[in-house]
């Protein structure tokens, strides 16, 4: 089986690609490839996204294609803001493509999917708090941030938060290749940091865990 996961850039790829590897190699083992691949951005993503993925199932009908863009920022190609609002304005798009291409043949939409990072691929940086302090160069760390890590909003999403410490704390900006060596080396698995995000990025980790069964 193919798994085509659509994301925003390189970091969301670099990232996921280490934080999931040992479920990526489970999966290979079983005949299941998962690759990522990043779309440019989120307008990019939700554009093209829904379109990639009827070719991709038109060509191969057994292929499973997910789309995992960030939910922050709101309203982004289409009217959105809660995670449903995002969902439901893709599964309309790839619907429109699919009847446009694919004419008669049978809507394959469980071989689609939509989850995002709630708010941004930040959130999984919060969850992983003592490899963020290590990459902070401190010890303690005061949070400022709401408990889950996914119960931020659009006024102060994860990313906003982590460009704050590294300011404060390493007086430098904050890169997103630090957010790839956070999960690289958190000593959490992607199981820990999946159950401390629990609304988003669980469901997506658990779908690809279930994989094949669609």
């Amino acid at each position: 089986m193919k798994v085509v996961v659509y994301v925003e850039g390189p970091a969301d790829k670099a990232v996921m690609t280490a934080l999931l590897r040992p479920l990526l190699e489970r999966k290979r083992q079983e005949g299941i490839t998962i690759d990522f691949f990043d779309l440019g951005g989120k307008g990019p993503l939700l554009e093209k996204g829904p379109g990639r993925a009827v070719n991709i199932l038109l060509a191969d009908s057994s292929a499973v294609v997910v789309v995992l863009p960030d939910l922050y920022p709101r309203d982004v190609s289409f009217p959105h803001e809660t995670y449903n609002q995002l969902r439901e304005g893709l599964y309309r798009r790839f619907k429109t493509v699919w009847h446009q291409k694919a004419k008669r043949r049978k809507l394959l939409t469980d071989h689609f999917r939509v989850f995002c990072f709630k708010y941004d691929l930040e959130t999984l940086v919060l969850a992983a708090e003592e490899e963020l302090k290590k990459q902070l160069g401190i010890k303690r760390l005061r949070r400022t941030w709401q408990l889950p890590v996914e119960d931020q909003n659009h006024s102060n999403p994860p990313k906003e938060v982590v460009e704050a410490l590294f300011q404060k704390y390493r007086k430098r900006g904050y890169q997103t290749t630090d957010a790839v060596k956070i999960l690289d080396a958190t000593r959490c698995s992607y199981h820990e940091i999946a159950t401390k995000c629990p609304q988003c990025f669980k469901p997506f980790v658990e779908f690809i865990e279930s994989l094949p069964e669609i």
